[in-house]
């Protein structure tokens, strides 16, 4: 008895006339590689990178202790972004030192700084010492986020645990300064202070789960 059922058809071979067709590249893709290449093969170095992230922020801090907070708050988002490319760069390029890394992570610490003393100095004028007390915290929990993780590494434990990174940090600075007409930037320092002061507590407690844990056998 004849089965019902039919065999498949074979695969349709496709025409060796015909050229093969090729996934369309995403729109723009062409023109950042353009782009990429051209960078690599300029003379422009991850540390000039990092001196004009420097430099911007610098000019940030003018800026929001003069109170002009959200022409500030630009140059500073702008300035951030340079300090977050100097290190993409450096490992696309292959130009980048030991000193250079050095160097970008040292201005990192110091750019912040500088923009929350210039927040600290505004507050001052208007006598918030509460405000005040808590830009402090926020700049001495910063720099202990990045010591940690800088000390973990160097013990041999990875830490990059935690709810503030620096790009938590710098968003929270920027939406202060932006909107800080509206009232943004007190409320954005007391979350910032607290925020990394929670950040300082994970990290910690991540080492000593690190360092304490079994050895496995």
């Amino acid at each position: 008895m004849a089965s019902d059922t039919s065999a498949p058809a074979p695969p349709i071979d496709p025409d060796p006339r015909e050229p093969p067709r090729r996934s369309r590249p995403r729109p723009g893709a062409n023109r950042l590689e353009v782009l990429r290449d051209r960078l690599i093969a300029s003379r422009l170095t991850p540390n000039q990178i990092s001196m004009a992230g420097f430099t911007l922020n610098v000019i940030a801090a003018i800026l929001v202790w003069q109170h002009e907070f959200f022409i500030g708050g630009v140059v500073f988002i702008v300035g951030s972004i340079c300090d977050t490319l100097d290190g993409g760069y450096s490992r696309m390029s292959g130009k980048g030192t030991p000193f250079g890394a050095f160097l970008d992570s040292t201005l990192d610490r110091i750019v912040e700084g500088i923009v929350l003393t210039a927040v600290a100095a505004t507050f001052a004028e208007q006598e918030d010492q509460l405000a005040v007390a808590a830009v402090v915290v926020a700049v001495m929990a910063s720099l202990v986020v990045s010591y940690t993780r800088a000390r973990a590494e160097a013990l041999g434990v990875e830490c990059k645990v935690g709810i503030a990174d620096r790009l938590v940090r710098v968003v929270i600075i920027s939406a202060g300064l932006v909107f800080a007409d509206l009232g943004v930037l007190e409320p954005a320092v007391y979350v910032l202070a607290a925020l990394t002061t929670v950040t300082v507590v994970q990290r910690i407690l991540h080492v000593k789960k690190q360092l304490t844990a079994a050895p496995t056998l």
